[in-house]
Parts: C-alpha cells; sequence; structure tokens
C-alpha cells in the first residue's frame, strides 16, 4: 500500500469513527418500553474495531514519516511541520491583510480618519511568495506520498 492510500484510509477510518458517534449518540436514550434504532453494543464494537486500526495505521504512517527523505535529505515529518506551519501563518496573513485592507468610508471631514498599518503591496507580496512555497512543498509531500511504500 502507498502512503498515499495509507492518508485516503485513515480519512475513511476518521470519517466513519466521527459517524458512529453520530450513530451511537442517537442511541444513547430511548423512551422507556422503545428499543433503539440500532444496538449500542454493535456500535461500541464497530467503534472499537475502528479505532484499533485507525491507531495502527497512524502509527505505520508515522514511523514511514520519520523515516523517508526528500532528495535533499530533509524528512517527511519536517516537511509535514514546514507546510502545516506556512499553512498556519498564510491563514493570519490573510486575515490581517483583509482587516488592514479593508476600506472605511467617511461621510464627511469631520470623522476620524482611518489608515492600514501596513504598506499592503508588500504585506499581499509576502503572502504571495509563501503561498508559493507552500503550492511547492504539498507538491512535493504528494509525490512523495503517492511513490513511497507503507
Amino acid at each position: 500500500m502507498k502512503l498515499a492510500e495509507a492518508l485516503n484510509l485513515r480519512a475513511d477510518l476518521q470519517r466513519r469513527i466521527q459517524q458512529l458517534r453520530a450513530r451511537l449518540l442517537q442511541n444513547a436514550k430511548v423512551q422507556e418500553g422503545d428499543v433503539p434504532l440500532e444496538s449500542p453494543h454493535d456500535l461500541l464494537a464497530e467503534l472499537d474495531e475502528c479505532v484499533s486500526q485507525l491507531e495502527e495505521l497512524i502509527s505505520k504512517i508515522n514511523l514511514v514519516n520519520a523515516r523517508i527523505t526528500d532528495e535533499s535529505g530533509v524528512t517527511m515529518t519536517e516537511l509535514l511541520a514546514r507546510r502545516d506551519a506556512l499553512a498556519m501563518k498564510l491563514s493570519v496573513l490573510r486575515d490581517f491583510a483583509d482587516e488592514a485592507g479593508e476600506v472605511v468610508m467617511r461621510y464627511g471631514k469631520s470623522e476620524i480618519k482611518v489608515r492600514s498599518t501596513v504598506d499592503m503591496r508588500e504585506l499581499r507580496k509576502e503572502i504571495d511568495d509563501f503561498s508559493k512555497e507552500w503550492r511547492e512543498l504539498n507538491t512535493k509531500i504528494q509525490g512523495i506520498n503517492w511513490t513511497t511504500e507503507l
């Protein structure tokens, strides 16, 4: 199994566990004399199986990510950390740019003048540069995922 396939399976298991959560909550209580639509015991057994599979899969994925490297010797774990950090920084910078770039309408000269505290051109350029780095890094990670055996 390729690493990318394992990642897809992990996402499926995580979705399945969330669905089981919802089904368990729906069947947690019934009116006296009624029976639940689904057996909570069966759902709990299915949950145990899914969680066990997920735990084993995550362990394998993490071990592979710590072992494999790109062409320059950087581990997949480091690449993933960089991608996550870039995504977080981009999110903050985009929100900041949206707020700083928002135009405040003045209806008279007596109203307070509001201006941006940063050079928007510079900020947008920085966002574009980080976005490009994130895209290139994500492409590299996806390529490694599809060529690496779990």
